[in-house]
């Protein structure tokens, strides 16, 4: 017979430091069991957010599926800044190259709806955008 699903939760983790909380406990789930496998799971990740989906059935088991850090915190990065502008648009806080995106796109695109990664290319750039900070070097559009 089929395990019953009662919940499942988007969750973001640092990787390698997840621990018991009100997030877990809200799952019901057996937390110290998730938290040993998800921080074993990302030991190759480690100083990056991980999220997780997180599917809990009513006998307390669980199953997870990590994803791909997200793109605003990989911009940051790239662009070595603390946060992005405050006045999204209209503000520039910094430049990355078209190379830096093409890197996150390629990285990003299991996670993505993009067919190519040209298309995936262009989210990461709106996303950059929505931040303040300018790509240099990307294809103008046609």
């Amino acid at each position: 017979m089929a395990k019953k699903v009662t919940r499942i939760a988007k969750l973001e983790f640092m990787a390698m430091q997840a621990k018991p909380g009100a997030e877990l406990a809200s799952l019901g789930i057996n937390m110290p069991q998730f938290t040993q496998q998800f921080n074993d799971a990302t030991k190759d990740r480690a100083g990056d957010v991980v999220p997780v989906v997180i599917t809990a059935y009513d006998d307390k088991s669980f199953d997870f599926i990590l994803k791909t850090t997200p793109a605003a915190i990989l911009l940051k990065k790239a662009a070595k800044l603390q946060k992005g502008a405050k006045l999204s648009g209209t503000e520039t806080v910094a430049t990355i190259s078209a190379d830096e995106v093409r890197k996150i796109a390629e990285y990003k695109m299991v996670d993505l709806t993009a067919n190519s990664i040209e298309a995936a290319m262009k989210t990461i750039e709106g996303t950059a955008r929505q931040m303040g900070i300018k790509v240099e070097g990307m294809p103008e559009k046609a």
